[in-house]
């Protein structure tokens, strides 16, 4: 019996063969969330573009898992540069506006795929 439900959203892809997501009974785990063109499958100039893109992805996978963003306990983010904290801010901001109703987050600095600047991590409990 398979346990494991693999999560597919559209513009969202690896080079590698591993799932966005996967949900595993009330669980859900994501690999790396990049802020592709949904339209293209290409990066965006912008990195506020970038980040939006992300945040869009997440509630798709969500919504995929049956879930919403109200069910996610950990967000793990990479940026190449420190200052696009401010950026995921924005839209982290916009996602969770109650400062007592957020998941746990941790943001690294670290080399990311070529071209990316940001991409982000979650763990929900569905």
């Amino acid at each position: 019996m398979v346990k494991r439900k693999v999560i597919h959203v559209k513009g969202l892809t690896h080079d590698n063969p591993i799932p966005i997501a996967v949900k595993i009974e009330n669980m859900l785990y994501t690999s790396s969330i990049i802020g592709y063109n949904p339209e293209t499958g290409e990066l965006p100039d912008k990195v506020e573009k970038e980040v939006e893109y992300i945040f869009n992805y997440i509630k798709e996978i969500l919504r995929e898992a049956e879930g919403t963003t109200e069910d996610i306990a950990h967000f793990r983010v990479s940026v190449t540069d420190r200052k696009y904290k401010e950026v995921v801010n924005v839209q982290w901001l916009k996602m969770f506006p109650d400062q007592n109703n957020r998941p746990a987050r941790h943001t690294v600095v670290r080399d990311l795929k070529k071209g990316v600047r940001i991409q982000v991590e979650i763990v929900a409990v569905l």
